[in-house]
């Protein structure tokens, strides 16, 4: 853990999220700037610089998490088109970006804890 990460805070509970989903090895949840309603992070909860820095045993794992959150937004939020970005500039801990095309997304990007629920059913 790094204790000057934000999502290392948010994995040990010392900061606040809205989470959607969570395993013994990755955590998603609402990312608090979205660019369109039910957009998340996906993060390993072992801090890694890059999402390429995941170890290989991992790694398969990692993406099978990814593809379920992007099959839980498909459809949740009026449109099956989902985005994903990989950069790692704003926050130095690996994450996946994943979120509804904005243009066709229908519902509130800021409602983030209904947003969330929304995910969770959809998981569910």
């Amino acid at each position: 853990m790094n204790t000057d990460c934000i999502f290392c805070k948010i994995v040990s509970n010392d900061a606040p999220s809205y989470p959607v989903y969570e395993d013994e090895k990755f955590l998603a949840f609402m990312d608090i700037r979205p660019l369109a309603p039910g957009q998340v992070m996906v993060i390993p909860k072992t801090h890694y610089r890059y999402v390429w820095d995941v170890p290989e045993k991992d790694f398969g794992q990692y993406f099978e998490v990814v593809q379920k959150l992007a099959k839980a937004l498909q459809g949740t939020f009026g449109t099956d088109m989902v985005y994903s970005r990989i950069m790692g500039e704003e926050v130095f801990h690996a994450h996946v970006w994943l979120f509804p095309s904005a243009e066709h997304a229908t519902g509130n990007k800021e409602d983030l804890e209904g947003n969330a629920e929304k995910i969770k059913q959809k998981l569910a």
